[in-house]
């Protein structure tokens, strides 16, 4: 299946990693700027749902910041611990692209929302970002009545770099003998940071991710290339992975990274884990954000939030 106009589009229009001659701090504000204008040209706006709340977590190594999406006053609902993408070094809770996710599977999975605002790199290197979303996670279980929030009934999901994160956590979790997860939702996972899965994908570097952008993201990330095969820098490099949560694993057919998320299904399904995979056909590793311009992006949006009334209805 070839790209569909639209998501030609959309690629052609999408900024690239900025001038390596500015600053972190100016090409981050330059592409949040493109970010916000992409979706609005793409994307769909989700109207703000009954509570939205920003609370400051205060650490010993700085402040981490959350954002709570609850759909009403209900008590004891599912909670879904949420990762936003952005290689790492990017990206933000305050995106326009991720609080329409937030706003959208809040209301139609029916759950609480829980939205970690996580330190980027290369400020705050590996595993600092990882540490950030299990305190996430953690204050999420703990405080589970106070945002109306069931701690038995607890997912974790994430985009892109976030399902990177998001799968760090949930081996976290299992390790250090945390929160029983429901669910790892990973969407557009990046799970080796060696890039040996990437570089043999098979998939070129004209679909809007490069091995290029990805070793600078990961570069920036990890303070060395070696710990890309730490497993809580790159999943799919752990030894073990018995015990973990049920998967759900979306990956899309022209996305370079789409070989990370695959071995990883198949290797939790050797492991005894149940997962369920789709690789979805004509998207690219940003389409998902195309929910105004490109059906199948919605029809994506709604098999997430079907996973999600899914898991947590068990």
């Amino acid at each position: 299946m070839g790209l569909d106009p639209a998501v030609r589009e959309f690629l052609d229009t999408k900024p690239d990693s900025g001038d390596p001659d500015d600053s972190v701090a100016v090409r981050r504000a330059a592409i949040r700027k493109g970010s916000d204008a992409l979706f609005a040209a793409f994307g769909a706006p989700v109207d703000a749902v009954s509570v939205e709340q920003d609370i400051l977590l205060p650490r010993p190594d700085g402040d981490l910041r959350v954002r709570v999406y609850r759909p009403g006053p209900a008590p004891g609902l599912p909670i879904h611990v949420f990762v936003h993408g952005g290689g790492f070094w990017l990206g933000s809770i305050d995106e326009r692209v991720n609080e329409a996710m937030c706003r959208d599977r809040c209301r139609r999975a029916e759950c609480v929302v829980v939205a970690i605002d996580y330190r980027l790199a290369p400020e705050h290197r590996f595993p600092a970002p990882v540490e950030d979303c299990y305190a996430g996670l953690l204050w999420a279980v703990e405080n589970a009545p106070e945002i109306g929030g069931d701690a038995g009934n607890v997912s974790i999901g994430g985009i892109s770099a976030g399902a990177t994160l998001a799968a760090a956590t949930a081996l976290l979790a299992r390790d250090r003998g945390g929160p029983r997860l429901r669910l790892q939702l990973l969407e557009v996972p990046a799970l080796d940071l060696t890039l040996e899965q990437m570089r043999s994908s098979g998939v070129g570097n004209d679909y809007g991710v490069t091995v290029a952008e990805m070793e600078l993201c990961r570069d920036l990330y990890l303070p060395s290339a070696e710990q890309g095969r730490d497993p809580l820098a790159s999943p799919l490099h752990a030894h073990d992975l018995g015990g973990l949560p049920d998967a759900h694993i979306m990956t899309a057919e022209f996305d370079p990274l789409r070989n990370d998320g695959e071995r990883f299904a198949a290797r939790l399904d050797e492991a005894g884990v149940a997962v369920s995979h789709h690789r979805y056909p004509g998207a690219v590793h940003g389409s998902l954000a195309l929910t105004d311009s490109w059906p199948p992006a919605q029809l994506w949006h709604d098999d997430v939030v079907r996973a999600l009334r899914e898991t947590h209805a068990r």
